[in-house]
């Protein structure tokens, strides 16, 4: 999964191909980049090689940033070592201990809780920070605000002070603040409750569903969920969106495990390559 947002790309996990399917999508190899790997199972880790070597050799020159769990960083040096290959960019690789917030910046951030799966694993949240509230011209003009940097002020959450010494503040001449948009990766997990926290309120829900609701109990073996089981994580996380995702090669036609989602959760569509979904901001 690729999220795209003003010239930055965030992937969350790299399975095999990875490459040659952002070629293949006409994604942009050179631009910001960060890597969020939830586990070190293959499908998910192997096709970080073949995108690093394609990078080099598109002399790519910006920093790649990759996050994962303990082994991460074992791994990466293991491809390096036997598989030599010259890099034109740097790469930091930054090993996830404990669950909390992981990256961090003025207008974003992503935040990790370990999941349930057959071995030590991450869900990510890709979370927006609050943005201000809608500006009224109109209304900083009847308060005597003229046109010009005390605007600006008041924007970014100054007061300021007139002449006569009135003091105007944002909430004065601004909306409540807006909510930023939430997007969650479970990786590969079984259904638990902190995931619905975890998920409460996010704009889209990417939710593994590997197996149909009758192979339930072989799901629960292996770490991993079933349609029904990610609806009731989105209908109790109150998401606005489902995404069925990590579905298992026997499912030709994927029908059957949307129509077992939408019992619980009407809001659910399954993944596919290439799809682009938009997230649109909130205006309230």
């Amino acid at each position: 999964m690729l999220v795209k947002r003003e010239g930055e790309q965030l992937m969350f996990d790299c399975g095999e191909g990875a490459q040659r399917q952002m070629l293949l999508a006409r994604e942009n190899l050179n631009r910001k980049m960060k890597i969020f790997v939830t586990h070190m199972h293959g499908d998910h880790v192997l096709g970080i090689p073949g995108l690093l070597q394609t990078m080099a050799l598109l002399n790519r020159e910006k920093k790649l940033d990759v996050y994962g769990p303990p082994r991460i960083n074992d791994f990466l040096l293991a491809i390096r070592e036997t598989v030599p290959f010259g890099l034109t960019f740097p790469i930091e690789i930054h090993e996830i201990e404990k669950a909390g917030v992981v990256f961090d910046q003025e207008e974003y951030y992503v935040e990790a809780i370990e999941s349930k799966h057959a071995i030590p694993s991450l869900a990510y949240a890709y979370v927006e920070r609050l943005r201000p509230g809608k500006f009224h011209p109109k209304k900083a003009e009847a308060l005597g605000v003229p046109e010009g940097p005390q605007w600006g002020k008041l924007q970014h959450g100054q007061s300021v002070k007139l002449r006569k010494g009135r003091v105007v503040k944002p909430e004065n001449v601004m909306d409540p603040p807006r909510k930023g948009r939430k997007i969650v990766y479970t990786g590969d997990t079984r259904p638990f409750k902190l995931l619905e926290k975890f998920a409460l309120g996010a704009d889209l829900l990417i939710h593994e569903s590997t197996l149909g609701d009758e192979l339930a109990g072989r799901a629960e073996e292996y770490g991993h969920s079933t349609p029904s089981q990610a609806a009731r994580t989105a209908r109790n996380a109150r998401a606005k969106e489902l995404v069925l995702t990590h579905i298992s090669q026997r499912y030709k036609d994927t029908s059957k495990m949307l129509k077992q989602a939408k019992k619980i959760f009407r809001k659910t569509i399954v993944a596919e390559d290439f799809m682009r979904l938009d997230v649109p901001l909130l205006e309230e």
